[in-house]
């Protein structure tokens, strides 16, 4: 991720925010400086997707981080992933995905969590196709509920 890739993350987050959680510049310039994944997908110079994820250790303060922290030694955590709705089902999320999974190989698991209720059928439903399983649920602060998975790797 640029320096010109934050306006256009940052609209694309408030865009998903439902199914992610609020994100402004300062939260952002947060994620560029500690998580070692911060990446963009493009098509020509517009973004069409972004992901950020997390290696163990780090000093971030969400709740499913440490709730995974509290469980796992090695692990990387997806915090986020926005895919722009005109580029769905083009694979983005797909690549995405091969591209994080990989890397978090020589963690041994990739966690994430998913809006459970209300549910997000549609991320439920990818996650399932990409092998991750449930391993717990979580109550988030602002009162919903997301179901945490994990997928071996």
């Amino acid at each position: 991720m640029t320096d010109a890739d934050v306006e256009a993350v940052l609209r694309l987050n408030e865009e998903a925010v439902e199914a992610t959680s609020p994100l402004d510049a300062d939260g952002l310039r947060q994620h560029r400086e500690e998580a070692p994944w911060v990446l963009v997908c493009k098509d020509g110079a517009e973004v069409a997707a972004f992901a950020i994820a997390y290696a163990p250790g780090a000093s971030y303060g969400s709740i499913n981080y440490a709730w995974n922290s509290a469980r796992f030694d090695d692990f990387v955590y997806l915090d986020r992933i926005v895919v722009e709705p005109r580029f769905r089902r083009r694979g983005i999320a797909t690549a995405l995905y091969d591209e994080i999974e990989a890397t978090a190989r020589a963690h041994g698991r990739l966690v994430c969590e998913v809006n459970s209720a209300p549910p997000n059928v549609e991320s439920l439903a990818f996650h399932r196709s990409r092998g991750y399983r449930e391993i717990g649920h979580l109550t988030q602060q602002d009162g919903h509920e997301t179901v945490m998975l994990e997928k071996v790797l």
